[in-house]
């Protein structure tokens, strides 16, 4: 597959190295699961969040329904909110913050509208809209400042996309032979906008739920896909995979069956060999998880309704800490520490 190539740009560490961090994070692992702890921050909203984009230690963005965009420019602790007039019964599941100034979201339904904000959200400007009936837009990611890929649920049968390469001022849909052709009854789920992941410049990957889940893949931004199967629980317009956390060679999937959120079958798997290989942990997550990010090397977190769970050996084993209901996403800062989790009436914490 296309994908044995990234390895040229993302080579594993260096064996006394890889043992070194094995070793570290082997002592640090209780220190972990007995310290790490959510600080829930009280913010003056309702809306129920699933976009989160956190920058750095200072700035990070939220995006909910009832058109809600709340804004952090002091690490998450405390946030200011407004709802994006004309765009009050919009559901905003899918966003991307450059800094403190520049965003942009994208609505989930029809029609499927991206704005955009250059004055930390003073004003928004409409830069793309699709009227067709179909769309739904389901997460977005940037290789850099300039190029990003926006996907959704597919229309007549091929995986909606649309690309920009100028910081989503303009967008411009993929043509018919870039959209790869889904299953019948295979879509995706916009739960927390990480079912898409673009990283070293030119690879992608992006994850599928419903009666058909899998992971789609391209090593040339989106021009030709291939189709990676992954063991997850599927066959339902309820089940699949939801998150898709990639660092390296360890990629991982969470999911499950949004209607059984307690159940732990086929849930969570993790692969070391960039999906070639799956595995069903030995201590899985305590259900149901709508989103899975790594915080360092073999540090990971995943978040859903039912709780919050840390893998300190890249998803081979979890453990719940916390129990706190109702988050649906947890980000970590691209240039820094800074992990936040947003959730359900106004729900925000900071992973500390």
């Amino acid at each position: 597959m296309g994908y044995d190539r990234l390895w040229k740009l993302n080579a594993p560490p260096k064996k006394n190295v890889t043992v070194r961090m094995f070793l570290f994070l082997l002592l640090l692992g209780p220190v972990l699961q007995n310290r790490a702890q959510i600080r829930v921050i009280e913010t003056q909203t309702q809306a129920s969040f699933r976009g989160l984009s956190v920058v750095d230690d200072r700035v990070a963005w939220l995006a909910g329904n009832q058109g809600t965009v709340g804004r952090s420019v002091s690490g998450g602790k405390s946030w200011s909110f407004q709802v994006i007039p004309g765009f009050e019964k919009s559901d905003f599941r899918t966003l991307y913050a450059f800094d403190s100034l520049r965003a942009i979201v994208a609505n989930a339904g029809s029609p499927g509208v991206i704005l955009r904000t250059e004055n930390g959200g003073e004003s928004w400007k409409e830069v793309f809209r699709i009227d067709h009936k179909d769309a739904f837009f389901d997460g977005l990611d940037f290789w850099d400042e300039k190029h990003g890929i926006l996907y959704g649920d597919p229309i007549n049968g091929k995986l909606l996309l649309v690309k920009t390469s100028d910081g989503g001022q303009t967008w411009n849909k993929a043509t018919e032979n870039e959209r790869p052709v889904l299953d019948s009854g295979e879509a995706s789920f916009a739960a927390s906008g990480t079912n898409i992941r673009l990283w070293a410049k030119r690879y992608v990957a992006i994850a599928t739920g419903g009666l058909k889940s899998g992971i789609w893949f391209s090593s040339n931004r989106g021009k030709n896909w291939s189709k990676i199967v992954v063991p997850i629980l599927q066959g339902t317009d309820s089940r699949g995979i939801f998150s898709l956390a990639i660092q390296d060679r360890n990629w991982l999937v969470a999911g499950g069956d949004y209607k059984m959120d307690t159940l732990k079958k086929d849930h969570v798997f993790y692969s070391g060999d960039a999906g070639k290989s799956w595995i069903f942990p030995q201590q899985p997550t305590g259900g149901y998880r709508e989103c899975a990010e790594f915080m360092d090397p073999g540090l990971v977190v995943a978040a859903g309704p039912g709780g919050v769970d840390l893998s300190q050996d890249g998803g081979k084993n979890w453990k719940t800490i916390s129990g706190q209901k109702g988050f649906h996403v947890v980000r970590k800062a691209r240039k820094g520490k800074l992990a936040i989790l947003a959730g359900s009436k106004g729900l925000v914490g900071i992973l500390e």
